[in-house]
C-alpha cells in the first residue's frame, strides 16, 4: 500500500500563492499576519490534512512541551483525581502528558523512568511503588536537569521536591478520633511500610496510642496489599483474634470497605462492636453501610500543585530548591462509621 506523502507548509503556500514564512506565522496565530489570512490558511491547511511536525519543532527548541507522570497505580479514585489536578494546569500551559505506571514494582518503574528519559519529557512528576528503595533511577533526569516533582509516597528525608500531606498528622487524628468514641483496643490495617505515607500513618497510631495510655500490640497490626484479596485476608486475620478489636484504623477506603463487609457478614455490628476509620475519602465510602468515616485526601489540589511547581520551574518564574517540600492539609471527615458513642447509646 502506498503511504501518502506527509503535507508541510510548503505545500500550503504553493496552493495559495503566499510565502512559507507567511504560512508558518498564520499556523502559530502571529498577529502580524491578518485575521483574515491566518483563518484562509489554517482551512486550507486542515482541509489538506497538514499535522504539524512537534518532533522537528522539539529538536530546534531542545523542548518537547511534555510532561512524564510515574504512578504506582491506576486503579484508585485518589490516583484518578491527582491526575485530573495535574491535567488541569498542564493543559492550561499547553503541555502534554505521558502517563506510564509501575504495577507497585521497582522494576517496572525504573524502565518507565528510562522510557520518558528516552522520550525528552521537560519533567517528571511521580508517585514510587511500594518497593522502590532508592531513587538512583531519577539520576538521569538529575543529571541533565530535567526537574522532577515527588508526590504522595515519597523519600521524605530527601532534598527532591515533593507535594505530600502530613500522614503523621492524619494517622494521629484517626486514632484519636476512636479512642475518643471509647475504642480501647484499636487495631491498624496498613500496606508497606517502605513507604512513607504507611510508615507515618503508622506512627501517628502508635503516638495517639502513647498519649492515651494505650498499650501498643504488634497482634493488632496488619500489613497487607491495598487489593481487595488482602482486604479480605486481612479482615479474616482480624476475626481471628482471641479477643477482637473495638475499633480499626485502615489506611485506604477500599480496603476499609472490603474489611467492613467481611466482618459485616462474620455478625459483627458496626460501629457498635467495631469502630472503623479509613483513608482517603474515596467515594465508595459514601456508599458503604454503615458511611465510612475517613481522612480527606486532597489528591486533586496535590496534583495541581504539583504541576504547577514543575511548570513554573520549567518556565523560569520558580526554584524547585526554594521549597523541596509542600504539605497539602487533609482533615478528618466523621460519618457513622466511627460512631460508637452514638451506637451504644440506642442499644
Amino acid at each position: 500500500m502506498k503511504v501518502k506523502k506527509e503535507i508541510t507548509i510548503y505545500d500550503i503556500a504553493d496552493k495559495l500563492g503566499v510565502s512559507t514564512a507567511t504560512v508558518s506565522r498564520a499556523l502559530k496565530n502571529n498577529p502580524s499576519t491578518s485575521l483574515s489570512t491566518r483563518k484562509k490558511i489554517n482551512a486550507m491547511a486542515e482541509s489538506m490534512g497538514y499535522r504539524p511536525n512537534l518532533f522537528a519543532s522539539s529538536l530546534r527548541s531542545q523542548k518537547t512541551h511534555t510532561i512524564g507522570v510515574i504512578l504506582h497505580e491506576l486503579n484508585s479514585s485518589f490516583i484518578t483525581s491527582v491526575l485530573a489536578g495535574i491535567e488541569k494546569i498542564a493543559s492550561e500551559a499547553k503541555y502534554n502528558l505521558i502517563i506510564v505506571h509501575s504495577a507497585e514494582s521497582v522494576a517496572l518503574e525504573e524502565v518507565n523512568a528510562r522510557n520518558l528519559f528516552n522520550k525528552r519529557v521537560d519533567g517528571v512528576i511521580a508517585s514510587l511503588s511500594s518497593d522502590t528503595e532508592n531513587l538512583s533511577h531519577f539520576q538521569q533526569f538529575q543529571n541533565k536537569n530535567i526537574p522532577v516533582v515527588f508526590f504522595d509516597r515519597v523519600f521524605e528525608k530527601s532534598d527532591d521536591a515533593k507535594v505530600i500531606i502530613n500522614n503523621f498528622q492524619a494517622g494521629y487524628d484517626a486514632t484519636a478520633h476512636l479512642i475518643e468514641q471509647g475504642c480501647r483496643r484499636i487495631a491498624h490495617i496498613t500496606s508497606s511500610l517502605k513507604r512513607n505515607v504507611y510508615s507515618e500513618r503508622m506512627r501517628g497510631y502508635k503516638q495517639a496510642l502513647l498519649d492515651n495510655n494505650l498499650k501498643f500490640d504488634e497482634k493488632l497490626v496488619v500489613v497487607e496489599g491495598l487489593k481487595e484479596e488482602d482486604a479480605t485476608r486481612a479482615a479474616k486475620q482480624i476475626l481471628a483474634l482471641k479477643t477482637l478489636p473495638d475499633g480499626i484504623f485502615i489506611t485506604n477506603d477500599f480496603c476499609a470497605a472490603v474489611v467492613m463487609q467481611v466482618l459485616k457478614d462474620a455478625g459483627i455490628q458496626i460501629p457498635r462492636d467495631i469502630a472503623i476509620v479509613g483513608f482517603n475519602n474515596d467515594n465508595i465510602g459514601k456508599v458503604v453501610s454503615p458511611k465510612l468515616t475517613t481522612i480527606n485526601y486532597p489528591g486533586f489540589e496535590m496534583g495541581k500543585v504539583a504541576a504547577h511547581n514543575l511548570i513554573n520551574h520549567l518556565k523560569g518564574v520558580w526554584d524547585l530548591s526554594l521549597s523541596s517540600t509542600v504539605v497539602i492539609k487533609s482533615e478528618l471527615i466523621i460519618r457513622e462509621s466511627s460512631l460508637k458513642k452514638a451506637s451504644t447509646s440506642h442499644k
